[in-house]
């Protein structure tokens, strides 16, 4: 497992992990680790601020919410040219877990 806090970004963008370059898994694996780590934090500052959609769209962390799931979206869509992820078992999962949240969620109807 790759530990973040041994990760060192320098100036020039070489990703380093115990001052050792990391290799193209390495750096996908902790780089979409982070991104989703952001998108987190963005959900639950809002999450905490506000206690429904419509109170919370006008908030400055709207933006960076779609900026964070843009950021999200481009290390998946990285994971899949490099191999690793399969669009094709990506949205048969989404399906499923819309099938999923349609018993115990009211998102879906």
């Amino acid at each position: 497992m790759v530990r973040m806090d041994c990760i060192n970004y320098y100036t020039y963008g070489n990703i380093r992990m115990n001052n050792k370059p990391i290799n193209t898994y390495q750096q996908l694996m902790a780089i979409t680790a982070e991104e989703c780590g952001e998108l987190i934090q963005v959900c639950m500052k809002l999450l905490r601020k506000y206690d429904s959609l419509d109170k919370a769209v006008k908030d400055k962390y709207i933006e960076l919410l779609n900026e964070e799931a843009g950021d999200v979206y481009a290390m998946i869509d990285l994971l899949t040219e490099h191999g690793v992820l399969d669009w094709k078992h990506i949205y048969a999962r989404s399906s499923h877990k819309k099938e999923k949240l349609k018993q115990w969620s009211t998102l879906i109807e």
